[in-house]
């Protein structure tokens, strides 16, 4: 079984910038593909960003292209969302997410992710 944590978040001011962490352990070298996700009230699971294990491949949503950053420290099972630029409509829980299959077409897709963390709110004020 594989544990992801996330950690990192909080209230920030409209312009301002936050970095989510995700720590993974337990059988941790299953996840090939790692991802963030939000959720805010009364919507769906949105796909914000995922990183290819390995290879450190990314890709990140259009909504915070330019804003967003994905990374891992693969060594120490790491990944991170370095979060900048925060608009109020970033306002959410933030999930990571982990799984064992290849990079590819199935990463915006959160059904598709075995491994879940227990989420973390993040707070945009303008």
């Amino acid at each position: 079984q594989v544990q992801l944590v996330e950690s990192g978040g909080g209230l920030a001011q409209e312009g301002g910038s936050l970095r989510l962490t995700c720590a993974a352990s337990g059988r941790s070298i299953g996840l090939i593909t790692m991802g963030w996700f939000r959720q805010a009230p009364g919507k769906e699971r949105e796909f914000v960003a995922a990183i290819d294990w390995s290879g450190g491949s990314t890709v990140v949503a259009d909504s915070v292209k330019g804003r967003f950053t994905i990374s891992r420290e693969a060594v120490q099972n790491t990944m991170y969302l370095h979060m900048n630029s925060l608009k109020p409509e970033d306002t959410a829980i933030y999930y990571c997410a982990g799984q064992g299959s290849k990079f590819g077409s199935n990463i915006k897709t959160p059904q598709k992710y075995e491994f879940w963390g227990q989420g973390t709110q993040i707070t945009v004020s303008s």
